[in-house]
């Protein structure tokens, strides 16, 4: 039985307890979650019990939308019963208390590398909410860390789990587009424009608290969807903006939040893949709430057709439907393989891989190593913006390019 302690208990937990909610549904009883930890104690006692404790967080988007941060709330009790759920204030404390086996780590990206160091060191699981860390380097540490202590090393990218990721992966790896040649994927503007708080979390616009903007917190899934589909990416050229530096959250009575943002909103970049396709990827949180992005986006092309969203297209004109050609014909194995005892939604699928690999003692489908290069991909935008010129994923990983993330490590110490 695996212990499980959450540290960071914020809107997006809810979406880890669905996850969680799923694997009791059909049957795994391998776990337990038995400590939950906040700063506040009133927002652990928000997940504790039903029926009991503060009322919970009103969704920051709409529920409709499918976003995490608007999954239905959930508490602690609607898994299980059975064991006490103790409540800390300090994530040191709870991993020092004995009731824990294994942590998910789902704080603010600052305290990333601070709590996973503190669980990894114990001898403790990590399961960690994307991105990975603070900078390349944090990231790196924390893999040392793990190596050093054999620790099954997971990180929650939602977006692999997908199901129409999994089926433009399947239909790019079987060929069905012939070779990859391009791809494009983004947004410009939308929800948190012209110049809202994201999420209501000012965090996200202070550079020592979230390393950058749109181009770390959602440019770390572009990179693991990219990488995904279309491959390894070698190289990245970017140009950034901060169009929007004053950022603002009214709340339901009239009253005003104002923030000044110090990190990228807005994000425009070319991408090359070891396998010299490309892709042109975009974001902002600036412009305005009419969102302007390509039509049927995510759309890969290749040398006999394209997949644009959802939609299959050969090159003889044929259209069809990706995901239903993808359940008729994927293999048994690969549908055990994605879809584990027929689940659909991501955060258990993650988990449950997490947990099985925790069991055969290795690591999950999105280990430590993935969600490494998925930072180090993002980074690549930033400090190709610093330098002003391309950079390859390589320079980034291995520190010579590092001017942008300098700064930062230096804040935390990891440049000791």
């Amino acid at each position: 039985m695996i212990r499980i302690g959450i540290v960071g208990c914020g809107r997006i937990l809810n979406a880890h307890l669905q996850g969680y909610l799923r694997l009791r549904e059909v049957g795994i009883d391998t776990f337990r979650i038995t400590a939950l930890c906040a700063r506040n104690p009133d927002d652990a006692r928000m997940f504790h019990t039903r029926g009991t404790g503060p009322t919970p967080r009103l969704p920051v988007v709409d529920p409709a939308s499918g976003d995490p941060l608007a999954a239905p709330h959930t508490y602690v009790s609607d898994l299980h019963r059975d064991v006490e759920v103790g409540i800390f204030t300090d994530y040191r404390e709870m991993i020092a208390s004995g009731t824990v086996d294994a942590i998910n780590d789902f704080t603010t990206l600052a305290l990333h590398h601070q709590v996973g160091m503190a669980a990894l060191s114990a001898g403790m699981h990590l399961l960690t909410q994307k991105p990975l860390a603070i900078t390349v380097r944090a990231a790196q540490r924390l893999i040392a860390a793990a190596e050093s202590t054999q620790r099954t090393f997971g990180v929650f990218e939602n977006v692999r789990q997908m199901e129409l990721v999994r089926a433009q992966h399947w239909a790019v790896t079987a060929g069905l587009i012939g070779v990859p040649q391009f791809a494009s994927m983004g947004m410009l503007g939308g929800i948190w424009s012209p110049d809202k708080i994201v999420a209501e979390t000012p965090w996200r616009h202070d550079k020592m608290r979230a390393g950058g903007g749109g181009s770390i917190d959602i440019g770390v899934h572009q990179m693991d969807w990219l990488r995904f589909v279309m491959g390894e990416v070698e190289s990245v050229s970017a140009m950034t903006g901060i169009y929007a530096p004053e950022r603002i959250h009214t709340s339901p009575s009239g009253e005003q939040t104002t923030i000044i943002a110090d990190v990228d909103d807005t994000y425009i970049a070319t991408v090359r893949f070891v396998n010299q396709s490309l892709a042109q990827v975009s974001w902002s949180w600036a412009g305005l709430p009419q969102s302007v992005a390509t039509e049927g986006m995510p759309v890969f092309v290749g040398s006999e057709g394209m997949i644009r969203n959802d939609r299959l297209i050969l090159r003889n004109g044929n259209e069809s439907s990706l995901l239903a050609v993808f359940h008729a014909q994927m293999s048994e194995s690969q549908r055990a393989q994605w879809f584990p005892l027929g689940l659909r939604d991501a955060a258990a699928i993650s988990q449950y891989d997490w947990l099985q690999a925790i069991a055969q003692q290795s690591q999950p489908e999105t280990n430590a190593q993935e969600g490494l290069r998925d930072l180090a991909a993002a980074y690549a935008l930033l400090e190709s913006q610093h330098s002003r010129r391309h950079v390859t994923l390589a320079e980034v990983l291995s520190g010579a390019v590092s001017g942008y993330q300098d700064p930062i490590n230096d804040w935390y110490g990891l440049n000791k």
